[in-house]
């Protein structure tokens, strides 16, 4: 498989949240502002990548019976140098992550991956792997937190590795903001429309290129 493919997949085809339903609770307790998500977004990317290397490197000398304690020791140790870097550079988002930080040891897209994909394959392969889920769990991230931000707060903000706000640009006025976006039952409802429109918009895509092949199908005959 060309890289790219791989890299699409991950994105589009494998989507971690509306495709393969995995990091749902991150999603659902992280995306309340889109800097929390994009900090949630970047730390599973390096935990991603970092645990996709390793397993790739390690698995085919390690025993099948004991291949998921050893899974999880490596992602554990990662996740625990993860987070304490963050807690170091980036006080910010340490604070406002909070324990889903730790919680990244056993967040399924990480361990699904290790087991489903960086087990079986080649480094470079695992690599862009863990590059097109990151971004398909960014994607789903932002879009989640975009609209949860826009309608529950009315503005769109951004703070620096510290904390401190970085700019905030009101865009709804506050008398029409709906705070139940940014309350957990608000995270619940624009995951579920953000699920619906993918999988229609995908499938929409999908049909036209089958009728499309269909069509050239009869053409040639």
């Amino acid at each position: 498989m060309k890289k790219g493919t791989i890299i699409l997949n991950g994105i589009i085809k494998e989507n971690p949240t509306f495709v393969l339903f995995l990091g749902m609770c991150p999603i659902l307790a992280t995306s309340s502002s889109i800097y929390s998500a994009i900090g949630m977004s970047v730390c599973v990317f390096i935990v991603l990548l970092l645990s996709n290397i390793i397993i790739s490197l390690v698995s085919r000398i390690t025993p099948n019976e004991i291949r998921i304690p050893v899974y999880i020791i490596i992602i554990a140790t990662i996740v625990s140098a993860i987070s304490m870097l963050v807690n170091a550079f980036a006080p910010g988002i340490y604070s406002t992550l909070g324990a889903y930080l730790q919680l990244i040891v056993v967040n399924c897209i990480i361990l699904g991956r290790a087991e489903s994909y960086a087990s079986k394959n080649k480094v470079v392969d695992s690599i862009m792997d863990a590059i097109g889920i990151s971004l398909g769990f960014l994607l789903a991230m932002f879009i989640v937190a975009f609209i949860r931000e826009l309608f529950g707060t009315g503005c769109l903000s951004m703070n620096d590795l510290s904390g401190n706000p970085l700019f905030s640009i009101r865009i709804i006025p506050e008398a029409f903001t709906i705070p139940l976006f940014v309350q957990p039952t608000g995270a619940f409802l624009v995951l579920g429309i953000c699920v619906a429109a993918f999988v229609a918009i995908t499938t929409s895509i999908n049909n036209k290129k089958a009728n499309k092949a269909k069509k050239l199908d009869k053409e040639a005959a």
